[in-house]
This record gives structure tokens, C-alpha cells and sequence, in this order.
């Protein structure tokens, strides 16, 4: 028995030297790939006679029992009547039942136990009936473990143990009933050894396994963190839109980062950029030839090409190419190509990168134009925003001016100017995108000298600003709004001694607070939580709090949401608004402080 045993060690282990070179063949490793579930017809045929055929191994690297001597040789030829082999033919019906499920398993049984049928012996027929069993409890015995992708070898060592268990059984019952003495020695001598070898040998095998499923997933792994890097290096330019200086910076990043002879970057209709072998013989700008090109522009889909003449530009040293269409939405924006020199070179590896690629490409591609959709609909937003605001005040001030043309033609006219004057700063504000403090108190210099005509004495203004702070940047017309908004609201009410500060002071961190209040009514408690963050407003209120809501989405926009309105009601009367953003401009440490009050002669400044 211990002879057998070393015997049948020996003979595995040529096996599974064999095993570890059919773990390196990619059609064996595409069968970790597979869902056991949903395998098709052709697949299992396939994994069946490959499994049958380890098996069939399995059987030559056997050992021949008879007449009380075990015989070794290089061939085993069919076995005479008297004769019985010990083998490890269920070590492949085994692992085709764990790997491929119940169908793989019966199949390579099937061709397993033809064979040790066809090798005849004492023990023929059992080897027969049994292989196919073994092969189908295999495979049932897999559904229990259909979490685990390829099953762990303590777990195979403790399944391999039965499958000769079972054969020894059915040769007891089928080559037993003539000579019963002879089987249970036949049993008693090939028993042990051969759950021993079957059973370590389908341990180790499926510890192979796992050792090339892990080397599959670190390819995998690596090959997505490479695609990724590669999509986040080429995010940059595909921002700025498919250009030739785009399209020249991606092309040679993508020569830099794949196994590519060359590689061109096209939109729809013209090549814009190539890369590599062959740059010399394109000339950006020309249109697409390639009908294989052409054929990935209008389907959208990935294309293998594997013939010289079908490229462009028809080069002697590239061969073969992968297309890659890059898509917007649903609709193809570009087309990138990637050229071989040999139809070889493009492996599977190299076709899933090319397509991980261009979904990536895709994706940045859909992103950015998302992004520019956003920025044109913020911006959008914001003019109609301002657009809803100067009609109000265009509209009151008009009819202002016309009540004062028959009782003070000169205030009249003074007041036309103003107005020309403010309408004149307060488009050129808007159209800046951005103003700076200084330019922002011209502008509300000239709305209040415009509004005192309908308020007189009713209110003083006061600004204190830090020195330096005069060329901050802001968004436009954001204090005018605030001005405008105490006026309209909070001091409405005020019939004299109205008073609106504004204070600009730096404070830690590199910020500079900006702060306007008033001595007015105040906002009201149901309507303090919900100013700036939507138009809103009280009953009968002019606005309905668009100025303030406008204010806040352009400092947001700007400067980010920690730079928001911060909206409250002073404690002594009144509310305050505040926000602060970034300096950017200015030392110094001192203050400008200037105090005016209006009225119909004109402005004047008093000491503060």
C-alpha cells in the first residue's frame, strides 16, 4: 500500500505540473469568468472535453493492480480481465463539477468513464458508472459554494475524499457479486491510496486556482487604476473641448501610457491630431477615410482592425488598430486610434483597456459639457435675476423725473443725468462678471443720488472701509442691492433720522467682512429664515426679496456657499447683513470714514 501511495504521488505530480501550465492558457482562465448559471451550450461542451481530457491523463498516470504486484510503466495499454487500475482520473471530473456546475461535471464523467470503460479491467465498468455520478455531485455540491468564484482547498480536500470513497463502493457492488473476496481486496489495496492522491491532488489544483484568479484580479486592478490615471490626466484638456491642441495633448498621452506604435485623435468628420509612427504623413485637418473609422463614428461602438490597407495613414510599419469612439450623451463627439504593428499585438488585454478608455473619455467628455451647461444656466438664471430688478426702479425713478419737470426742471435734469449715469455704471458692472468696492460705491453714490429726490431727508448714509479694501472684488451691483433693499423695505416706514451703515474691515484668515445694516422695522420673524435663500417677501412688498436672493446666488457663485448672506435683526432696531470674502488686493491699516445725508440742494458730508 505505501508502495502504491509513492507510486501514485509520483504520477500526480506530472499532472499538476501540467495543471499549472493549463492555469497560464487564457482559455482556461476565461472559465473564472463565468456565471456556473448561465453557462452556454458551446461553453460547456468546450469545458466538458477539457475536463474529460485531464481526466483521461488522470487514468495514464495510473498504476496497474494485479495478482498481488503493482506495475508502473511509461503507457498503459487496455487492461486484461484480471487486472485493476489505481488512478486519479476523478480529479479532473471533480474539478470540472466544482468549476463548471452540475452539466460540466457530467460531461467530462462521461468522456472520463468511455475511457476507463474502453480500458476494461476488473473495475471497467465501475470506473464507468461512477465518473459521471462523481461529476454531477460535484457539481451539485458547487451550488452550495456559488459565492466563492472558485472554491477554497480545505473545502476541496474534504469534497475529494468522497469521490473515491464512492467508486470503491460501486466496486464492490458491481465487481463484487461474482468474487466478493477479490473486490474487498482490490478495495483494501487501491482504497487508501487513492483518497489520499485524489484528494491532496484536487486540493492543490484548486489552490492553483485561486493563485491565477488573484493574479487575474491584480491585472485587472492595475489595469483600471492605469485607465483611471490616464482619464484623469487627459480630464484637463477635454474640458477645453476637442481642439488640435486638445486633441496634440492626448494623443501623445496616450502614446506615453499604452503599448501603442501610434495614436490619433479625430472628431467626426477630421483627423485632429496623431501621435507616434506615421506623424508625418498626416496632416491635421483631413477627413476620415477609414472605413473602419467611419463605421465606429456612426455605430458608436468599439472596432478591431487586423489589415494594412484599411488604415490611415497606410503606413508599412503599422498593421492593425483598435477604433475607440468617444461619446457625448448618446451622440459619438470624437474618435480616438490606436495603432499596432502587428495584428498579435492586440491581445484582450489590450481591446478592454482600449474600451475602459474611451468610457472613461466619455464620461469626462459628458462632464464637462455638463458643466458648461451649468455655468451658462447659472449665469443664465443670474441675468434674469437682475433683468426682473431694474425695470422696478427704472419705472419709479421715470415717473419721479416726470412729476419734476413741471415744479423743478432743474432737479429734473439733474436727475436724467444721474440716472444715464447709474444705468451706465450698473451695465458695466454686469457685464464685468465682477466689480471692485471702489467701483461698487460709485454705483451706489449714483442710486442715491437719484433716490433722494422721492426721500430728502429721511435717511443719512455712512461708510467706513478700511484702508486697502477699496480694490476688493465682489460680485457687481451686490451693495446697491443691499442699499436699495434698506431703503425700500426697512426704512420705508422711517418718515426722518433713517440711518444705513456700511463697514468694510479685514478680520483673521486673509477675509475682509463686509457689513450693511439699518435702523428700520427690522424683517419679519416668519421671513428672517427663508431671505436669500429664494425670492420671497411680505405682503404688498415690492421685490419679493429678489435683490437679496440675487445678492447671495452671485457671492455663492463666486466665492463658494461659506461666503453667503448671513441675514439678522439688530437687537437695538433694524437688521444687518454681512458676508465676507477673500482679500485680494491692498495693505494698510487705517480708515476712510465719510457721513451723507441728502437733500433737494444736494449732498453733504459730515464729520463722523
Amino acid at each position: 500500500m505505501q508502495q502504491l501511495t509513492l507510486h501514485l504521488f509520483e504520477r500526480m505530480g506530472i499532472l499538476l505540473v501540467l495543471t499549472f501550465i493549463l492555469t497560464r492558457v487564457p482559455l482556461f482562465r476565461q472559465l473564472l469568468d463565468l456565471d456556473r448559471r448561465n453557462m452556454s451550450g458551446k461553453h460547456v461542451a468546450v469545458y466538458s472535453g477539457l475536463f474529460g481530457l485531464f481526466g483521461i491523463l488522470g487514468t495514464y498516470a495510473g498504476v496497474v493492480v494485479g495478482e498481488g504486484r503493482a506495475v508502473t510503466s511509461f503507457w498503459i495499454a487496455p487492461l486484461g480481465p484480471e487486472q485493476a487500475l489505481a488512478h486519479s482520473a476523478l480529479v479532473g471530473v471533480v474539478i470540472g463539477g466544482l468549476m463548471g456546475g452540475p452539466a460540466v461535471g457530467i460531461g467530462s464523467g462521461l468522456l472520463t468513464g468511455a475511457h476507463l470503460l474502453y480500458m476494461g479491467g476488473y473495475a471497467g465498468l465501475a470506473g464507468a458508472i461512477a465518473a459521471p455520478v462523481i461529476g454531477a455531485l460535484a457539481g451539485g455540491v458547487a451550488r452550495f459554494f456559488s459565492q466563492e468564484r472558485v472554491i477554497s482547498p480545505a473545502k476541496a480536500l474534504f469534497i475529494g475524499m468522497f469521490a473515491p470513497i464512492m467508486l470503491m463502493g460501486i466496486v464492490l457492488i458491481c465487481a463484487g457479486a461474482d468474487k466478493p473476496e477479490r473486490a474487498i481486496a482490490l478495495v483494501n489495496a487501491i482504497g487508501l491510496p487513492m483518497v489520499l492522491t485524489n484528494s491532496v491532488s484536487i486540493a492543490i489544483f484548486t489552490a492553483m486556482l485561486r493563485v491565477a484568479l488573484k493574479e487575474e484580479e491584480r491585472a485587472a486592478a492595475y489595469e483600471t487604476e492605469r485607465a483611471l490615471h490616464i482619464a484623469e490626466a487627459a480630464l484637463p484638456h477635454l474640458k477645453r473641448g476637442l481642439t488640435y491642441a486638445t486633441a496634440q495633448a492626448v494623443a501623445g498621452l496616450l502614446l506615453r501610457e499604452l503599448r501603442a506604435a501610434a495614436v490619433a485623435v479625430a472628431d467626426t468628420e477630421r483627423l485632429l491630431a496623431h501621435a507616434g509612427i506615421g506623424s508625418g504623413a498626416v496632416k491635421p485637418g483631413e477627413p476620415i477615410r477609414s472605413a473602419p473609422a467611419l463605421a465606429a463614428v456612426r455605430s458608436g461602438e468599439l472596432q478591431v482592425v487586423a489589415g494594412e490597407e484599411e488604415l490611415q495613414p497606410p503606413h508599412p510599419a503599422l498593421g492593425a488598430a483598435i477604433m475607440v469612439p468617444m461619446l457625448e450623451g448618446r451622440q459619438t463627439a470624437g474618435l480616438i486610434q490606436l495603432y499596432f504593428k502587428r495584428p498579435q499585438d492586440i491581445r484582450r488585454v489590450e481591446i478592454v483597456m482600449a474600451a475602459g478608455i474611451g468610457q472613461l473619455l466619455s464620461y469626462q467628455l459628458g462632464a464637462a459639457s455638463h458643466e458648461r451647461m451649468t455655468a451658462l444656466m447659472k449665469e443664465a438664471e443670474l441675468k434674469l435675476l437682475q433683468a426682473q430688478i431694474n425695470p422696478h426702479f427704472l419705472f419709479n425713478t421715470l415717473n419721479a423725473i416726470h412729476s419734476l419737470i413741471r415744479t423743478d426742471p432743474n432737479l429734473a435734469r439733474h436727475a436724467t443725468m444721474q440716472l444715464g449715469s447709474f444705468m451706465r455704471l450698473n451695465a458695466k458692472a454686469m457685464a464685468s462678471g465682477g466689480t471692485t468696492v471702489r467701483q461698487e460705491l460709485d454705483l451706489v453714490g449714483a442710486y442715491l443720488d437719484i433716490i433722494r429726490i422721492r426721500f430728502e431727508d429721511r435717511f443719512d448714509f455712512l461708510c467706513r472701509i478700511e484702508d486697502g479694501l477699496e480694490e476688493l472684488r465682489i460680485p457687481p451691483a451686490s451693495l446697491q442691492m443691499l442699499v436699495e433693499n434698506s431703503v425700500k423695505h426697512g426704512l420705508r416706514d422711517k418718515a426722518s433720522g433713517g440711518l444705513i451703515r456700511l463697514e468694510l474691515k479685514r478680520t483673521e484668515g486673509g477675509m475682509a467682512e463686509i457689513r450693511l445694516e439699518d435702523n428700520g422695522s427690522g424683517i419679519p420673524a416668519g421671513l428672517l429664515g427663508r431671505l436669500g435663500e429664494r425670492p420671497v417677501g411680505t405682503e404688498g412688498s415690492e421685490g419679493a426679496g429678489i435683490g437679496v436672493y440675487n445678492v447671495n446666488q452671485r457671492l455663492i457663485a463666486m466665492y463658494g456657499k461659506e461666503a453667503g448672506l448671513r441675514i439678522e435683526n439688530r437687537p437695538e432696531g433694524g437688521c444687518r447683513f454681512s458676508f465676507a470674502v477673500p482679500v485680494a488686493y491692498g495693505e494698510g491699516g487705517g480708515q476712510r470714514e465719510a457721513d451723507n445725508s441728502f437733500d433737494r440742494g444736494g449732498r453733504t458730508a459730515r464729520p463722523g
